[in-house]
């Protein structure tokens, strides 16, 4: 069953069914009780007053039963001749009956209330013996009479249900369309809604029950504006980085071209090579950043060897530098284990060395050493340029920023994609300026992801 409401409706229309059956049986069985304890009641009466009767009155019991007077009964349309009355002698003889009184004895017992079946119907029996007169009253009562008194009572329960199962039934449909009126009502607006139409939802008016729906809406519209955001960023950041590079590589390549000097042309090829490096990087941190991004769940993590990640990294990058710098990395690094994702701790890492060695002089050095940092393991990776200026650490990791000393190769990503990096692995980064000269990155790793 899909629809909410018509599943509401058999959940209402099936529970008030079953409230009423339970009402109805508990009201059958305590009213039989209850019925059956007021006609023992009246039996006992009845034969008390007949037996009071008999004192009253002179018996003879040779007399035969058929000339005694009738014990009279009243008219009832419904439980007519319920009551029926005999009046035996202690030695087995019928002195007087009621009209509707069995020609047998209805019980055999001298006093009290006993069961008698007669002719296969059952009869509830109160009998009241006098000894001195010698005779024994019977009263008796037709459970079948009973029964029917009891089917009558729970009928009028049942008749009066069956007519107005339907009228409940509408109500209770109408009643669930209208409280579903909301649902409809929220369905009618986000169709009416433009897909570039990502405002939360006014949650001030809401029922209660729809708010956690509100809510997570509210949550999925978020997202997918951060998402989308996200991508025009991209799209903007690499049609505006890509444009320059690309108009240097073709300036460069024409005068190459028009060029009949040999060192003219050399110094243009080496500046297309140079410009094609600087395109491949600023691609790759490019789609470094929407990779990154683009992860809405938690990674998962791995153990990392701190010191084999920094010497594969080292390997990858020395080959590429065009420079002599020598990078070290401390022996405690190697007997670091991290329990992180290994590609973003790896990125953030790459991109931290690479922005160390761009920045390093000639023959200097880059040192990774194992600190603490508040408590926590720091890896830093250590350099020997310029530095920071004190009114540029705030900016530095936003994307496309370049500083006063910035690398000719640089295009303003790499600490934003660190940052971004270690933030989505649960870790941190924290730059500053070394005394000694040169800046010192750090990689904060809480000691929750020390293995």
């Amino acid at each position: 069953m899909r629809s909410i409401r018509a599943r509401l409706f058999v959940i209402l229309l099936v529970t008030t069914g079953l409230m009423w059956l339970s009402a109805t049986l508990w009201i059958f069985f305590s009213t039989r009780a209850e019925v059956e304890q007021v006609l023992d009641a009246r039996l006992m009466e009845a034969a008390k007053m007949v037996s009071s009767l008999v004192v009253n009155q002179e018996i003879d019991p040779d007399r035969p039963a058929q000339t005694k007077a009738k014990i009279p009964v009243l008219d009832h349309p419904h439980y007519d001749r319920q009551l029926s009355c005999q009046i035996w002698s202690l030695d087995g003889t019928l002195i007087g009956k009621s009209e509707s009184a069995p020609e047998t004895t209805l019980s055999a017992h001298a006093t009290g209330l006993s069961e008698t079946v007669i002719n296969g119907e059952t009869w509830r029996v109160y009998a009241v013996e006098n000894a001195e007169l010698g005779v024994r009253v019977l009263v008796g009562d037709n459970l079948r009479i009973r029964d029917r008194l009891v089917n009558d009572v729970v009928k009028g329960l049942l008749f009066p249900a069956l007519l107005i199962i339907p009228l409940l039934a509408t109500l209770i449909w109408l009643s669930v369309g209208r409280g579903l009126a909301p649902l409809r009502k929220l369905a009618g607006d986000l169709a009416a809604r433009d897909a570039s139409d990502l405002h939360p939802i006014n949650e001030s008016a809401t029922p209660s029950e729809i708010s956690p729906v509100l809510g997570a809406l509210n949550g999925l519209f978020g997202r997918v504006a951060g998402a989308r955001q996200r991508e025009q960023n991209f799209i903007a950041f690499a049609a505006h980085e890509l444009r320059t590079p690309l108009a240097g590589l073709k300036t460069q390549a024409q005068v190459a071209l028009a060029s009949n000097d040999a060192e003219i042309r050399e110094k243009a090829l080496g500046q297309i090579v140079a410009g094609v490096d600087r395109t491949g990087r600023l691609v790759r941190q490019l789609l470094d950043i929407a990779s990154v991004e683009a992860s809405e769940t938690t990674p998962p993590a791995a153990e990392v060897n701190a010191g084999d990640m920094l010497a594969s990294i080292r390997s990858e990058l020395l080959g590429h530098a065009g420079r002599a710098v020598t990078v070290v990395i401390d022996l405690g690094l190697f007997e670091l284990r991290a329990r992180v994702n290994a590609d973003l701790l790896r990125l953030a890492a790459r991109n931290l060395m690479e922005n160390a060695l761009h920045h390093s002089p000639a023959g200097g050095t880059i040192r990774c050493s194992l600190e603490t940092d508040e408590g926590n393991v720091a890896i830093a990776i250590n350099d020997d340029g310029p530095g920071i200026p004190p009114e540029e650490m705030p900016h530095v990791t936003e994307r496309f920023f370049r500083g006063r000393f910035k690398a000719a190769i640089g295009s303003g990503l790499g600490l934003s994609i660190a940052e971004l990096a270690l933030d989505h692995a649960g870790a941190m980064l924290r730059l500053q300026n070394r005394a000694t000269g040169g800046l010192s990155a750090m990689i904060i790793l809480p000691n929750r992801l020390i293995a």
